[in-house]
């Protein structure tokens, strides 16, 4: 079962419940990678919560309101090793409203999704002088991907900045 989790800071994040069958266990990590290979970035979960049984009201029908919160909080997989890596951390932490991004976190996983993803956009163009589009942040969720994709804006343009002239 899948539903929005709301938070504060962004609005709402899709998060995944399950109950595995009786006497039987469930690797969240194995499903999350098995959704990630099937579906587009903006439809896998933020998270996977096991359940022992989906909570009901008394008259037999899901309870949203009292499924268990997600625990997003997360430390970052890789430290930003370069100026440009470092930048684009903050970038995606200021974008997420979350503490600290690492280079391997993935966009999405993080609670990403569309709206997000055209704020972390115009935050790369605006703060980096580079070319970024929300469909770049769909092809490179990750910094370490990111990266490597983009494109400096014509130095010569009026009103161009350096190209990397982190705020």
């Amino acid at each position: 079962m899948a539903t929005i989790h709301g938070d504060e800071r962004q609005g709402g994040r899709l998060v995944s419940y399950v109950v595995p069958r009786h006497g039987q266990s469930i690797d969240c990590e194995e499903v999350l990678h098995g959704l990630r290979a099937s579906l587009p970035h903006y439809m896998v979960p933020s998270t996977v919560i096991t359940l022992d049984r989906l909570p009901l009201t008394p008259s037999g029908k899901l309870d949203r309101r009292s499924l268990p919160a997600p625990d997003l909080t997360s430390e970052p997989t890789t430290a930003p090793r370069t100026e440009k890596e470092e930048v684009l951390c903050r970038l995606f932490a200021e974008a997420l409203g979350v503490e600290q991004v690492g280079i391997d976190d993935d966009f999405f996983a993080l609670g990403g999704h569309s709206l997000i993803a055209t704020r972390l956009a115009n935050l790369i163009c605006k703060r980096l002088n580079v070319r970024m589009t929300i469909g770049g942040v769909f092809d490179a969720p990750t910094v370490r991907e990111l990266v490597a994709s983009l494109s400096p804006v014509d130095r010569d343009a009026p009103g161009v900045r350096q190209q990397w002239s982190p705020s």
